[in-house]
């Protein structure tokens, strides 16, 4: 139920106003002067302020001001029975939602309210939104604790405040656009908007109206004026994905934007000059696609002001079991029945530990996801794994990668030490995890960690 707060000098207007309105299923509190309605406002969560304009010692616009300062987006009605026009126009000129003439009709005074009060209720879910969005896009979705990840996180920081260009290279899967909202929500533009483009999924004809906008009649098609991304993203951050992709006609007007910050729509004249920060992101090799003449030196070196490389999932397999407890926690919410997932097995663990991820993070969190769906117990085991996944770890031995002079004992030494390597990484060290990777029982990982001289330290 919203609440509305009625402020009047004249002792017996408020309980009228709020018979009125909670015959309408409002909530309302009254007050006959500024200072108590502040006190009131102060104790009190209010949706809605309706205020008396004249009234001793501080009038209704005086109160409005010191109102937005405990809450911003605090809509206001004032009344008034002594004002002129510019009068009300003043008020609403400072801030106020609308104003409204005593002696008014009930009906005015409660369309008028039902028009405030929507008001609030869509800046509170856009607040609401905004909050989610950042939280979303904070560093804590950003998964990791390897040495390359690490150095992602400080490159955030350290960009994150200011309006640097920033060129975010890596394969497909790894993250690039959840590092471009997480510069963009944790810099001074995060109110704004953040939009993002595919330069990859559109030709090039729709790609430049696509980024610049079109004039009414400017091609076959376009009926109407159209605003591109570049206009729809002023004062925040413009994310182009797949930038790589470009062709040589549109690099070439992007470079002017990049350069003056204006541009014109197709079939248009007139500049247009916008405040955007540019993000840029490719999985394609730049630097090879300049030396074939595919892309400009000049754009390359505007665009990577500040680079970010996202390593592949197989370079940084220490982040494994951080993302996996990640997406569990997720996805739980999507799990309809039977009891919590709250791990995977051993020897999903190992699967995990051994395969090279071409899809990287998305292709491991699709796995998790589906494999949610499988499970009927509290533990991801192999069977519930996405088939096609379970077809391409299948364990074989690579025989091609021993040498062929090879010797059957120190092979097979070999392996076995490469194996208590991966257990002991994948438990974080602590040998009671590991030795349950292995099958083995603590007492004889100990000796095999001394057999083969490995760092013995534990977390028990």
């Amino acid at each position: 139920m919203e609440t509305i707060l009625i402020v009047d000098d004249e002792k017996n207007y408020p309980p009228v106003l709020s018979a009125i309105l909670e015959d309408e299923g409002y909530e309302t509190l009254t007050a006959n002067s500024g200072p108590e309605a502040l006190g009131v406002l102060e104790r009190s969560d209010v949706d809605l302020l309706l205020t008396d304009m004249k009234m001793p010692g501080m009038d209704g616009v005086q109160l409005m001001e010191k109102a937005r300062g405990l809450d911003p987006d605090l809509p206001v009605i004032v009344m008034t029975a002594y004002g002129t026009v510019e009068m009300g126009l003043e008020a609403m000129d400072r801030g106020a939602h609308s104003y409204i003439w005593k002696p008014f009709q009930n009906e005015q005074l409660i369309l008028f309210v039902k028009q405030a009060l929507k008001l609030r209720r869509v800046v509170l879910e856009n607040r609401l939104l905004r909050d989610e969005l950042g939280q979303r896009y904070s560093f804590g979705n950003l998964v990791g604790k390897s040495k390359a990840m690490t150095e992602v996180f400080a490159a955030i920081r350290k960009v994150a405040p200011t309006d640097a260009t920033v060129l975010i290279t890596g394969d497909s899967g790894t993250g690039k656009e959840l590092v471009a909202k997480s510069i963009h929500f944790n810099s001074e533009r995060k109110d704004r908007p953040f939009v993002a483009v595919s330069c990859a999924a559109l030709p090039e004809n729709l790609l430049e109206s696509e980024l610049f906008g079109h004039e009414k009649g400017a091609f076959t098609g376009a009926a109407a004026k159209r605003k591109g991304r570049f206009e729809l993203a002023d004062g925040g951050t413009l994310f182009l994905d797949e930038i790589g992709d470009l062709t040589p006609p549109v690099q070439v007007k992007l470079l002017r934007v990049l350069q003056e910050r204006s541009f014109e729509r197709v079939g248009g004249e007139k500049p247009i000059t916008v405040d955007v920060r540019i993000i840029a992101a490719t999985n394609r090799d730049l630097q090879a696609l300049m030396a074939a003449g595919r892309f400009r030196e000049d754009i390359y070196y505007r665009l990577n002001v500040l680079p970010i490389h996202l390593p592949p999932l197989r370079e940084r397999r220490e982040d494994i079991g951080l993302l996996v407890e990640h997406f569990l926690n997720k996805y739980k919410a999507s799990r309809h029945q039977g009891p919590e997932v709250t791990g995977v097995s051993p020897r999903v663990e190992r699967l995990f530990a051994d395969y090279d991820w071409p899809g990287n993070v998305r292709e491991l969190e699709n796995v998790i996801e589906r494999a949610l769906i499988l499970c009927s117990g509290s533990t991801i085991n192999v069977g519930d794994l996405p088939r096609e996944f379970r077809d391409s770890v299948k364990n074989t031995l690579h025989l091609e990668g021993i040498p062929a002079d090879a010797q059957l004992a120190e092979t097979l030494a070999w392996v076995e030490k490469s194996m208590i390597q991966r257990a002991m990484r994948l438990s974080n060290n602590v040998q009671a995890h590991a030795a349950q990777l292995l099958g083995i029982g603590k007492s004889g990982l100990n000796q095999k960690l001394k057999k083969f001289g490995l760092d013995r330290d534990s977390k028990e």
